[in-house]
């Protein structure tokens, strides 16, 4: 975007991205003084309390998706559209006590890989780290390019540039401090962004009323109001399934189920939870509010900055360029500290190193997390487009992976054929689907397709799994 389209002069942006990283590298070197071993490093001691717990759940949920796309879905769905995004705080409703489960079976454990190696054996544990590798460095490129993306287009700055501040500001306070710097600046970045919004929504609310929203919708877009919106009601349950594969298998969600002290994993995923929940109708709500307000909306993807704009000048300009910021690096510092760990520990570890020390494995993964954020910036420095495609191409994957989880956390019967089975037969479906029938059913037909294999070999089989094995993972 042209400077003079920016809704900020770009002075003003490198301003605040000049303050904002300087805050967080000097508080990912204070979180960091006392990491000493991998466990200080990957864990933060595995003493994070509830507060900490609750806001880094929430913070790492709040994506550059959920303060730009929840607003284009309300825009183009309507009111379905808000609770299409809302439905994927049922992830961390359900994972409340998958990860209380998580941290009673593997008290020692470092990563979801080790769940799959230990649960499953090592065939399981191969697929299954090929597909959540997949999924994890699509997920980081696609915030890394966001990053640049909407910094250009909130203040001028170049494409570039932005990308590579950000990155390479994420990179070094997760190298520094780990995840204790992780979930410190989450807990600082949810609280921002939470009272970012609830500003936003009660200015919007001082310049129009919900009557004047709503009567302009119905004279102008009708088919929002509409409860029976087909595109809308698609929209529900392809991203219920997509957000429970989401957090179900990725190390970022595991990673802090270990890392909470006992006790507190269940109740702080639930609080995350119940934050997050009502941010993406706050969010759609903004949208809707866009005709009444008489905004033009040149892309939809930027309703939400043109609104905040218009309702608060300059000042709201501000206010969404830190929100953004904000939940950029909340996502990509969890990525990059999650998906180092689980190089380090997965394959460093028991591939190639088992005798490692503690301090060896802490200056391994600082090098991953180094190594992650540079091929990273080398994928999106050519800004080779959107990768939602890619994103949604990873879906199938993910529902494949939803059902050999669950059931290997609470039933012996489950069995490694059920989960090597349910990932390869469900992928390989839902890709089928994906490119014959389109990208909203293709993790519909990988969950299914896989639950029926897994629990089907669950009923036949005759093992019974000790789950005093899970204990070895240290």
């Amino acid at each position: 975007m042209s400077v003079e389209q920016a809704l900020l002069p770009p002075w003003l942006g490198w301003t605040l991205l000049l303050g904002f990283s300087v805050l967080w590298i000097g508080l990912g070197i204070y979180w960091g003084r006392r990491n000493t071993s991998f466990e200080d490093h990957a864990l933060a001691g595995r003493n994070i309390g509830l507060a900490l717990g609750s806001a880094t759940a929430a913070a790492t949920w709040i994506t550059s998706n959920t303060t730009m796309l929840a607003p284009q879905m309300a825009l183009q769905l309507g009111v379905w559209g808000m609770l299409a995004y809302s439905t994927a705080s049922l992830g961390l409703f359900l994972f409340a006590p998958m990860a209380t489960r998580i941290r009673q079976l593997m008290p020692t454990g470092y990563t979801s890989g080790d769940f799959f190696r230990l649960r499953y054996g090592r065939v399981a544990w191969g697929i299954f780290l090929a597909f959540t590798l997949f999924y994890s460095l699509t997920w980081l490129v696609s915030m890394a390019m966001a990053g640049g993306i909407l910094l250009n287009t909130l203040s001028g700055i170049p494409y570039g540039w932005g990308m590579s501040v950000i990155l390479a500001v994420c990179v070094a306070y997760t190298m520094r401090g780990g995840l204790g710097a992780v979930i410190g600046t989450d807990f600082i970045q949810s609280l921002i962004i939470i009272i970012g919004i609830v500003v936003v929504g009660i200015a919007v609310l001082a310049h129009v009323g919900v009557d004047e929203i709503h009567a302009n919708l119905a004279r102008e877009r009708p088919e929002l109001l509409n409860v029976l919106f087909p595109a809308a009601l698609m929209a529900i349950f392809n991203n219920l399934l997509f957000g429970l594969g989401e957090v179900f298998h990725n190390n970022v969600w595991w990673s802090r189920a270990f890392a909470f002290r006992e006790g507190v994993a269940g109740k702080a995923f639930a609080l995350g939870g119940l934050i997050w929940f009502p941010i993406p109708f706050a969010a759609g709500f903004i949208a809707l509010a866009s005709g009444a307000l008489d905004v033009p909306v040149p892309s939809a993807d930027m309703v939400g900055p043109l609104v905040v704009a218009k309702v608060l000048g300059i000042g709201g300009a501000v206010g969404i360029f830190v929100i953004v910021f904000c939940s950029l690096a909340s996502s990509i510092d969890s990525l990059l500290a999650a998906t180092s760990d689980l190089l380090t520990e997965d394959v460093y570890r028991r591939l190639l190193r088992p005798s490692a020390s503690p301090e060896t494995l802490k200056a391994t993964a600082q090098w991953i997390t180094l190594g992650l954020g540079l091929f990273t910036w080398l994928v999106c420095l050519p800004r080779i487009g959107t990768l939602a495609s890619v994103l949604f191409f990873a879906g199938p994957l993910v529902g494949a992976m939803i059902w050999p989880i669950v059931t290997g956390l609470y039933w012996r019967r489950a069995s490694t054929t059920g989960a090597v089975g349910g990932m390869l037969l469900g992928a390989g479906v839902g890709l089928i689907s994906y490119f014959a029938i389109g990208f909203y059913v293709a993790s519909l037909v990988a969950t299914a397709v896989s639950m029926v294999w897994v629990l089907a070999c669950a009923l036949l089989s005759r093992s019974r799994f000790d789950w005093s094995q899970l204990r070895e993972a240290s």
